[in-house]
């Protein structure tokens, strides 16, 4: 049996054909999304559908859902300039699972040899205190980890 290019089993029903044709929408769809809103936000959201003149956006959790109904209206007017029939946005949260950090695998972030220094100098100007132990102990511990 010959090797056939994937389009030719989309096309082979209507049901493949149109849903083929509804997830390229929704590509262009979420393209738009990615030029207008900032790449933080892009990456916690998704577009769902597009029925009757309203485009619903899942967001991964209510924080995402606020900042995306702040963007609404730009949103509206780069879907218009790319003409779609965009009439409304609908954002619906819809939270993924919670993948929940092992206590082992935690990412250690690490501090410039610039902000080490700056933390010594801002500990030894400091008077004792319980700041100036923590800023002495947070430089400390960080110039033993490098």
């Amino acid at each position: 049996m010959p090797a056939r290019r994937i389009n030719f089993y989309l096309n082979t029903s209507d049901r493949l054909r149109s849903l083929t044709q509804e997830v390229q929408r929704n590509s262009e769809l979420h393209r738009v999304l990615l030029d207008i809103a900032p790449l933080e936000l892009t990456q916690a959201c998704c577009v769902k559908q597009l029925r009757d003149g309203t485009l619903t956006l899942l967001a991964e959790n209510a924080a995402i859902a606020a900042k995306l109904k702040q963007l609404t209206t730009r949103l509206l007017v780069a879907y218009q300039k790319q003409r779609c029939e965009i009439t409304a946005i609908r954002i619906e949260v819809q939270v993924g699972k919670a993948v929940a950090a092992l206590p082992g695998e935690r990412k250690i972030k690490r501090l410039s040899v610039e902000t080490i220094e700056n933390l010594k100098k801002l500990a030894d100007a400091l008077e004792d205190s319980p700041l100036k132990h923590a800023v002495t102990t947070l430089a400390s511990r960080h110039r033993i980890s490098k």
